[in-house]
């Protein structure tokens, strides 16, 4: 199900096709805005929705690899779909290993590029949920103390009380009350919800969290 914040956008120098893919967009109810150049693009306040931007290969200034690299550079999510009239197998090819939806050749079936509109936007609603995932447990792992977080790592692969005390070389009583702490910080109250909530974080189980 596509989101209602979701928005699409359209680069592309000629205006002709700006006009009608924009008449295509609204036809099918999606949301969108048309730009001339990529930098017009750029230069526009971030979408703060689900988002995808069909994007011409050839065009002057920016071009649309170059747009993409652009994209990467600022750590943008927005979901791209390339449509070129110049486009070549080893253009395509970088261009999906970057991480577009599609690449397709103009002139282009307007069945074909809603479906690459409808993916691109769930994909970018996907990614934005795991994101807000990963910062918000990023965020509750900052709460830890250093004591805490090296008690923490130890608890997620699967040792008890005892052997952490060992290792760390604190009484298990002490080890207890971290552990009691990490649980009530965190907001889990398993073994299972800690290793989850650490695994969405994107935090490697051998890093240290600073003094």
């Amino acid at each position: 199900m596509i989101s209602a914040n979701s928005l699409v956008f359209l680069i592309d120098d000629d205006a002709s096709i700006r006009k009608g893919v924009s008449r295509l967009l609204r036809s099918a109810g999606y949301k969108s805005e048309a730009f001339e150049s990529a930098s017009g693009f750029l230069a526009r306040d971030q979408h703060t929705g689900p988002a995808c931007v069909i994007v011409d290969v050839q065009m002057p200034g920016l071009n649309g690899i170059g747009f993409q690299k652009a994209l990467i550079q600022r750590r943008r999510e927005e979901q791209l779909i390339f449509i070129t009239g110049h486009g070549d197998v080893p253009m395509c090819a970088q261009a999906m290993k970057a991480g577009a939806v599609d690449f397709l050749p103009k002139p282009f079936r307007s069945d074909k590029l809603l479906r690459c509109v409808e993916r691109a936007l769930i994909r970018s609603a996907e990614q934005r949920r795991r994101s807000a995932e990963k910062n918000n447990a990023r965020h509750l792992l900052d709460l830890l103390t250093p004591r805490e977080f090296e008690v923490m790592e130890l608890v997620i692969t699967g040792l008890l009380n005892k052997q952490i005390a060992g290792k760390l070389g604190r009484s298990e009583k002490t080890v207890k009350v971290h552990r009691g702490r990490v649980m009530q910080k965190l907001g889990v109250t398993s073994v299972v919800e800690l290793v989850k909530l650490v695994q969405k974080a994107g935090i490697a189980s051998a890093a240290r969290k600073p003094a």
